[in-house]
């Protein structure tokens, strides 16, 4: 135990985008540009920015634009990353108008979810995605994936990693570098995880795969622990715990990048993060978005501060 982890992982932070676009709250523009000036400071270079969605479907998103052009400014002094999520060819256009360089496509392994998520079957997201893909790939613009429901589905229950490898396989065709592999309903185990990984492995490279938990049941943390004796050394994570899975009740959503880097740092894994510069971030957008957060790092040490 123990002797496979990672020296380093990259953190991906996803709260701007993930973490805000499943809070009610509609944060103002100047806001977001200081929460993510905030995660910057902290040492976080890869932050999911916002998505370039319809602004009558998500209103949270709806200043993508003016958004994402203040935001780039940041990355010309930094190696920074800003990767935005587009559903579709009209947001990709959008998103290449302002000069998004990374983007990510998503699609699931359950039909019923991408029925109720996008109308369409997942087969149908693919031949959408293609097109998208295509373009990006000939703009020279960086392509991640997302796959939810690869633990379980809100509507058809358990999910098989047969189906989920082969969603993995279709990504990969896409062009795409980094696949995250999404618990949206925060449903995962660590021996589920242990055996789904096992399979992964068998089509993509490690470093080719990033892990999405959601801390439901309180599995997040220990399943972060069994991709990293896996091999896997990225992981998605929403700074203070923002964002909640709409789909599933009870669902406490996005596992909290303090969390997270409390684990890393008591493994020795660096990730160039400095947690009290990280607090200060989250304690900002919490305030913001009025919410108590479900970290349990920053539960307790912000309870001791007080």
């Amino acid at each position: 135990m123990f002797e496979a982890i990672p020296a380093k992982v990259k953190i991906v932070e996803v709260g701007p985008r993930d973490g805000l676009q499943n809070e009610k709250a509609i944060i103002s523009l100047e806001d977001k540009l200081h929460y993510i000036s905030l995660l910057v400071d902290a040492g976080l270079n890869t932050i999911e920015t916002t998505s370039f969605v319809r602004s009558d479907k998500i209103p949270q998103m709806s200043d993508a634009r003016d958004l994402f052009t203040q935001v780039k400014k940041l990355a010309k002094f930094n190696q920074l990353n800003f990767p935005c999520l587009v559903p579709n060819l009209k947001g990709y256009e959008l998103a290449k108008e302002v000069g998004v360089s990374e983007i990510a496509l998503f699609s699931a392994t359950s039909d019923d979810f991408t029925q109720k998520n996008i109308n369409c079957t997942v087969e149908e997201s693919f031949q959408r995605m293609q097109f998208v893909a295509k373009l990006a790939q000939k703009d020279n613009v960086k392509i991640r994936g997302y796959i939810s429901t690869a633990f379980g589905c809100p509507y058809a229950g358990k999910t098989s990693s047969q189906q989920l490898v082969k969603i993995v396989e279709k990504f990969l065709k896409l062009g795409v570098y980094e696949i995250s592999i999404g618990d949206t309903i925060g449903v995962a185990t660590p021996k589920q995880v242990f055996d789904y990984l096992k399979d992964i492995f068998r089509v993509a490279k490690p470093n080719q795969i990033a892990m999405h938990f959601h801390d439901t049941y309180g599995m997040g943390i220990t399943n972060i622990l069994t991709s990293l004796e896996s091999g896997v050394s990225t992981f998605d994570s929403s700074s203070g715990g923002l964002g909640g899975c709409p789909y599933a009740r009870g669902a406490t959503g996005n596992i909290a990048t303090e969390d997270v880097l409390y684990l890393l740092n008591s493994l020795g894994v660096s990730t160039g993060v400095d947690m009290e510069k990280l607090k200060k971030a989250s304690t900002f957008i919490l305030n913001k978005v009025n919410k108590k957060t479900p970290s349990k790092y920053l539960q307790s040490t912000l309870d001791r501060s007080k």
